[in-house]
């Protein structure tokens, strides 16, 4: 792997996990402004602890050595959760301001995923 890419893959990373991790953190507690973002879109507020719970596991298998599979669950589900966060503020006319965090984390989670070393990708197995 080129140092380069390792640097993107490692800036991106880093980035994403601290995102992730935070927003985690905020979700748990759950303080007011989400709780009232929450009620906004019309999501039940036991939404909040299992996105929170999602994103903390998620870091946690991007992060650790090894297991690929895992790590392709979690990038699938950042996906998941930041592209559905995204669609879920443009259901309800939120402003410009409420896409910026989940569209910057989902920017992450792509050019994490793209530029992952090779240790940290499924192997695939053709029998040839």
């Amino acid at each position: 792997m080129k140092k380069r890419n390792k640097i993107i893959y490692w800036v991106a990373t880093v980035w994403l996990s601290l995102g992730m991790v935070s927003t985690g953190i905020v979700q748990l507690i759950p303080l007011d402004e989400e709780v009232e973002k929450m009620t906004q879109l019309g999501y039940p507020l036991y939404f909040l602890t299992i996105i929170a719970a999602w994103k903390l596991l998620g870091v946690i298998a991007v992060l650790i050595p090894k297991l690929p599979i895992a790590k392709e669950w979690a990038y699938a589900g950042f996906a998941f959760l930041m592209s559905g966060a995204i669609f879920s503020h443009l259901a309800v006319n939120d402003g410009l301001m409420e896409y910026f965090g989940a569209s910057l984390l989902l920017i992450l989670t792509v050019v994490s995923w793209y530029f992952r070393p090779e240790s940290r990708k499924l192997i695939s197995r053709t029998n040839s």
